[in-house]
């Protein structure tokens, strides 16, 4: 307070906890769209053996993301949530970088839980699909070479 340590000392005070606020930048990566930019003072994820959190000036680190929740907490202190499929977890320096072929954020728990399970069926029923098609082409390919050997 000011009129304990003095204006001069409080300032001072009040520059250098500016000089040292260390915010990540956390970056949530789709293949088609950048999901989430933002700072960020707590990232919370889950991998393989646990979930763990990242908080600033946090060691560089890798981790492999499983499907699960992603939580961070801006520097307005808001706590956000993100369905995430898996993935992959880099943080260098003040970035955290999530790349995950889908992602769902949602307003609460409940409503992203119920988002995240749509929109992971509309995807599981595409790539059915998907590799159905394949499955035709390459068989198609096969009978294709195999009259082609017979010529």
């Amino acid at each position: 307070m000011p009129h304990i340590v003095g204006k001069r000392h409080y300032r001072i005070a009040q520059e250098i906890k500016k000089t040292l606020a260390f915010y990540e930048d956390l970056k949530v990566i789709l293949p088609t769209e950048m999901l989430i930019e933002e700072e960020v003072v707590k990232v919370i994820a889950e991998a393989e053996d646990g979930s763990f959190c990242l908080k600033p000036k946090h060691v560089n680190f890798v981790a492999t993301l499983v499907p699960g929740l992603l939580s961070f907490e801006t520097t307005g202190g808001r706590e956000q949530f993100l369905a995430v499929d898996e993935g992959t977890l880099v943080k260098c320096g003040a970035e955290v970088l999530v790349s995950t072929a889908n992602a769902v954020q949602g307003p609460n728990l409940g409503m992203l839980k119920e988002t995240a399970e749509k929109q992971f069926m509309i995807i599981d029923e595409k790539q059915i699909n998907a590799r159905s098609a394949v499955a035709k082409l390459e068989a198609n390919l096969v009978r294709k070479f195999i009259e082609i050997g017979h010529e």
